[in-house]
């Protein structure tokens, strides 16, 4: 399956909106009152690590497969 140029577009920005959003969450986590306690981090932020984390897998593998879609569209034709 071929996906159109649309929506292969589509996949790129959302794994380049995950690359712009979830650095900029985590810091604000990072720095945020609740996520240490006399300099040991806290549940608080290992939640919130974690689910960046993840978000930022899932992220990038939707951006690789709109990049694959992408060359594979042009080889099609």
């Amino acid at each position: 399956m071929v996906l159109t140029r649309r929506w292969s577009l589509f996949l790129v920005g959302v794994g380049v909106w995950t690359w712009v959003i979830w650095p900029r969450f985590g810091l604000a986590i990072w720095n945020d009152d609740r996520a240490w306690r006399s300099d040991t981090p806290t549940s608080f932020l290992w939640v919130h690590a974690l689910l960046i984390g993840a978000s930022l897998a899932v992220g990038t593998a939707v951006g690789v497969l709109g990049v694959k879609a992408l060359r594979a569209r042009s080889r099609v034709g």
